[in-house]
């Protein structure tokens, strides 16, 4: 049984279609919802229980994160975030492939970083094949609430995304973006504080 837990998760990390219907994939989605759970009902005053469990939780996690409850990770382990996250109440990461945020993201309330894509074939859904492909956003990204962001798109650093948006492609750096679909808007002239 191990052997084709070791197979699917290989499958699923090349981006190819892998079947989710496996004893260890379940038992390391519990083992996160756990975590979820322990985090989203640590008390807000204990921010160091709370970051021990945040760096159980994800795969890596920088210096000073801030994340507020109700937390949701499908693995947690394949989420990594540089320095200084900031992630406000109610967010979902759906992350088989792994989302990766740079340094000094800022992430609404709301908001959902969705990694997987099920097949349209309903007979391949049926039977718990999907594919994942990695969300990546560099640093300084500010996402306003309620953004979804969806399977293998990259954000460049500097950018906002606008409260509401539906990401769908790729965002360069230093724009604004906004909308469903998102689309740049403009680029943002940065400004030394």
């Amino acid at each position: 049984m191990k052997f084709e837990y070791v197979a699917e998760e290989a499958k699923c990390r090349a981006g190819l279609l892998y079947n989710i219907r496996t004893p260890q994939r379940d038992a390391a989605h519990v083992a996160c919802m756990d975590l979820c759970h322990a985090y989203n009902h640590a008390l807000p005053s204990d921010f160091q229980e709370r970051e021990r469990i945040l760096r159980k939780l994800f795969g890596k996690l920088g210096a000073e994160p801030y994340v507020e409850p109700d937390i949701f990770c499908g693995f947690g382990s394949n989420i990594e975030a540089g320095d200084r996250l900031f992630v406000n109440s109610g967010c979902v990461f759906v992350d088989p492939g792994k989302i990766v945020f740079g340094d000094d993201v800022l992430i609404g309330p709301q908001c959902g970083f969705y990694t997987a894509i099920h097949p349209l074939d309903p007979k391949a859904r049926a039977e718990g094949y999907e594919v994942a492909e990695p969300i990546r956003v560099g640093n300084n990204v500010w996402f306003g609430g309620h953004v979804c962001v969806l399977p293998g798109v990259s954000i460049g650093h500097n950018s906002v995304i606008g409260a509401g948006s539906v990401v769908t492609r790729d965002i360069p750096a230093g724009v604004l973006a906004v909308g469903n679909p998102c689309r740049v808007v403009r680029g943002i002239a940065c400004a030394s504080v």
